[in-house]
């Protein structure tokens, strides 16, 4: 089904729900989930979606599969998806073989094959590719920057190199969503002929493959109106039948104010809400509703600037900030829905480590640090933090940022907030400290996934990672630091891995490279009609087992 095209970019709550919502008499007996998003866009859906998590949750797992996936199960390991086993060369473990899984076929019915793996990669690694895509550069290696290539070995056969031994791989790769070449190829060959310029052409392409997508997903695309609404449907022949979506559609639409999400889920114009307001709890429920939380992979911090000038260069500073805040007001503030952070990892988690500098709400030794330092209440430390009022995973950001600016001035911090919207400052976490938009800030406010190695200390500690490579935005740069994370990423046996990780970590907290406040619980009020939710990180909603009563 061809998706629809917006008129305009008027936003939601300028045109209302109910023409966006309301479905005609065909749909009467079709089973629909309505979800209201924190995003304030559609993410992209040309198999490498933007808006962080939140898209990779709704354009990524919902259309496409990768050769890896987390495991629905556990939420905690890496899974077979494309690929149903993999393993590095013991005589060159630079690279990588997969097996991929037979019989798969792609939305538009071609087939799924080793060439389609390799070409996948090629679209954000070859720059001289036909079909090499710049906008899904940033959305794809500045989560797996070792990745340098891929070579068919057999039709279900696949060898991918990266540019040193790199265990994280398996892990990262299940970030590379798989699109149809063949479709985009068909799309290609529907530009007009007087679009000569092949760089032109291809972006044609994939501007067309996106309004009409071809993955080897759950779920196929039905309509896609820009800024307003993401309509999905079922895909009766995915290829684990096991994993057949019980709903019909699933209608995603980006809200990003709060209160407009609630006012939608009590109205009954949507059925699901991400992060509900707190104080919106107790009427949420006493209508009939659910808040499902899980022990989510991610947490809410300040990642800080290294670069001259910039307060945060001294230790006593850094540490004086995690010190200075009450992280069980934080949760209260949330009303309940989150935890304190102790670092970057839950206390108890493999890689948290046993670090010397412990995390507490400790005024007398945040002081003493900070006049040791040389600062105090006639000449504060001035910091400038980037901020978004809402966005993926950002949880309460501007009344939990307010609160941390209230804790800070009673220990020598001056905090001055730089607002951004969401898109913006995620786009700057590649960019960094030194970008324009960051207008001097020494500090942001990014949310961050700790689901995988990488993406929970390594790209942080790692001096290689400082933009635009990845996500070092505060050009982190400490021999220690690097070591730890050559250690980890080389260690080929998990419990080798888990070890050097908690010594990575650990190194992070004695350093104090964050502010840390509280991880997320992945909270969500949905319809009591919902059942077979599952969310065991809080990322991989597994929308194929969800299913909803008549209403």
């Amino acid at each position: 089904m061809p998706p629809s095209l917006a008129i305009g970019r008027r936003p939601l709550a300028a045109l209302g729900f109910a023409g966006l919502i309301g479905a005609g008499p065909a749909r009467a007996a079709e089973k629909v989930v309505r979800v209201a998003m924190t995003a304030g866009d559609i993410p992209k859906t040309h198999g490498q979606p933007d808006q962080a998590f939140e898209g990779v949750r709704v354009a990524g797992l919902t259309l496409y599969d990768a050769l890896t996936a987390w495991d629905y199960e556990t939420g905690t390991r890496i899974a077979p998806a494309l690929a149903t086993e993999w393993a590095v060369d013991p005589a060159d473990r630079t690279k990588w073989v997969f097996r991929l899984r037979p019989g798969v076929r792609f939305h538009d019915g071609s087939a799924f094959d080793a060439e389609a793996v390799v070409w996948n990669l090629r679209k954000v690694l070859d720059k001289e590719a036909p079909h090499f895509d710049a906008g899904q550069v940033g959305f794809t290696l500045s989560r797996m920057p070792t990745l340098r290539g891929a070579r068919v070995v057999d039709a279900l056969t696949v060898e991918l190199a990266t540019a040193e031994p790199d265990a994280f791989l398996p892990l990262n790769i299940a970030n590379l969503f798989i699109a149809s070449p063949a479709h985009w190829a068909a799309k290609l060959a529907a530009v007009p002929a007087e679009v000569s310029d092949p760089a032109q052409r291809a972006m044609r392409a994939w501007e067309a493959f996106a309004l009409d997508p071809s993955g080897t997903g759950a779920f196929r695309l039905a309509r896609l109106v820009p800024r307003q609404r993401l309509e999905l449907m079922r895909n009766p022949a995915y290829w684990d039948q096991a994993r057949v979506p019980k709903l019909d559609r699933l209608v995603f639409l980006p809200v990003p104010d709060t209160s407009a999400r609630t006012a939608a889920l009590l109205s009954g114009q949507v059925d699901w809400i991400e992060a509900p307001p707190p104080d919106a709890a107790p009427s949420i429920r006493a209508r009939g509703f659910q808040i499902v939380t899980s022990a989510m992979a991610h947490v809410w911090p300040w990642q800080l600037s290294m670069l001259e000038g910039s307060p945060w260069r001294d230790r006593r500073v850094r540490q004086a900030a995690n010190l200075a805040i009450d992280r069980e007001e934080l949760v209260l503030l949330n009303g309940g829905l989150a935890e304190p952070a102790f670092g970057q990892m839950r206390r108890g988690h493999p890689w948290f480590g046993e670090p010397d500098f412990v995390l507490r709400h400790d005024l007398a030794e945040a002081r003493r640090l900070m006049a040791e330092a040389g600062y105090s209440a006639q000449r504060p430390a001035q910091v400038k933090v980037l901020i978004t009022p809402v966005g993926s995973g950002q949880m309460q950001s501007l009344a939990m940022n307010e609160a941390i600016q209230a804790a800070l001035a009673r220990t020598f911090f001056e905090v001055r907030f730089e607002v951004l919207e969401w898109g913006t400052l995620f786009a700057n976490w590649r960019e960094g400290p030194k970008a324009p938009v960051a207008r001097g800030a020494t500090a942001t406010n990014v949310s961050i996934a700790t689901i995988d190695p990488f993406f929970a200390v390594a790209r942080f500690a790692d001096s290689r990672m400082v933009p635009p490579v990845s996500n070092n935005w505060g050009f982190v740069r400490d021999p220690e630091l690097d070591r730890l994370t050559a250690a980890a990423r080389t260690s080929f046996d998990a419990a080798e891995r888990d070890a050097a990780l908690a010594r990575l970590h650990a190194r992070l907290v004695e350093e104090a490279c964050f502010v840390w406040f509280v991880h997320d619980v992945s909270p969500r009020a949905i319809s009591a009609r919902i059942s077979g939710y599952a969310a065991p990180n809080g990322f991989y909603v597994d929308w194929p087992r969800l299913d909803i009563a008549p209403g």
